[in-house]
Formats: C-alpha cells, structure tokens, sequence
C-alpha cells in the first residue's frame, strides 16, 4: 500500500477496479483545511483520462511494476510492434499505451512498464527527448530572426512541431517528447 506521499509520474494504482498510470499531480496546502492531491489518471486499458482528488494520507493500491527495454519496430494500423532488446522476443501493443505515438520513430528504445502479477505490459515509456529530421518546413525569411517567432514544421515521422524560424528542412530537431516542443537543432 502507498499513501499520498508516494504519488509520482508514472506511478500505476489500482483504482475503481482498474489500473491507472499518474500522468500529472500537484500537492496541494491551502492555508484554510487540510492538504490534498490533485492527480491526472491515464487508464492503461483503454487510454481514458480522468482527474481525482485524494486527500492526504489516503491509502493507494499501488500495482509493482518491472521496466524492460524494447526496440520499436513498426506501426501497422492501431497496433504498434516492439522487440526486447535482450531476448528478441516480440510484442504488439494498442497505440493508446503510447504517450507520443506520433513521435516514434522505427529503432528508437522505449521503456515498456509490465505488471509483475501477470506481466502484461501496462503503458510505454519514451525517452525525454527524440532527434528527428525535418521534412518539410516553409522557408524562413532573412531578418525575421529578432522575435521568438515560430513556424510548423513536419518531421520525419509524420509530426508537426513548432520551430523557430532558421530552421530548414534536412535539419535535424531535438523534441521533448513529453510536451512535443523544439528543444534545440541538432549538428
């Protein structure tokens, strides 16, 4: 059993008889009344996400949980195939285990989180950042550069991120994956 205190991204509870992954939380002390947690809870069976509240101190059913490495392989409609990178085996899972779908490019390691009861595997991990090539991005204009103006951008993956304007296609970005913003041009 975990308490309030224990709450972190990523953690997966059970709750109202299924397993939820914290995507966001916020403790908070307001000056009148007692402290509570404010959580955003990504269901890992069918991708819902809902807001709670639990108050301090509350008792959570925390699911254990093992991390292993897989290698994405390809998409094919709403399935998504990944190889473990230390005994090759293969799994194909829903796109709405993904966070970022859209950001997964084909040989790039993820974590993927499995109960350790029935090792199932609950929800996909990216890594913090992905190095993505630009596609296709309007040409920007000579001078314009003093503002932090921004322009869309399709990557190679088929995303679109805003980027700033010196930006051409053929370079390669930096992406935050957790918020899909540009980060920096990679050499």
């Amino acid at each position: 059993m975990a308490s309030t205190s224990d709450i972190r991204k990523g953690l997966c509870i059970r709750y109202n008889s299924d397993i939820y992954k914290i995507i966001e939380f916020l403790h908070v002390k307001p000056g009148k009344g007692p402290a509570f947690v404010r959580t955003k809870l990504k269901s890992v069976s069918t991708g819902k996400v809902l807001e709670n509240t639990f108050s301090a101190g509350h008792k959570l059913d925390d699911v254990r949980v093992e991390t292993r490495s897989y290698q994405f392989l390809y998409a094919e409609g709403e399935m998504y195939h990944f190889m473990n990178t230390d005994d090759y085996n293969q799994i194909s899972l829903q796109e709405s285990a993904l966070d970022a779908p859209n950001l997964l490019k084909e040989g790039e390691v993820v974590t993927i989180l499995f109960n350790t009861e029935d090792s199932m595997p609950l929800s996909v991990d990216m890594p913090a950042s992905v190095i993505l090539e630009v596609t296709y991005t309007e040409p920007g204009v000579k001078g314009n550069t003093a503002t932090n103006a921004t322009k869309p951008a399709t990557v190679e993956t088929g995303a679109t991120v805003n980027v700033p304007l010196f930006i051409n296609e053929g370079d390669k970005v930096k992406i935050d994956t957790e918020k899909g913003a540009y980060i920096e041009r990679v050499k």
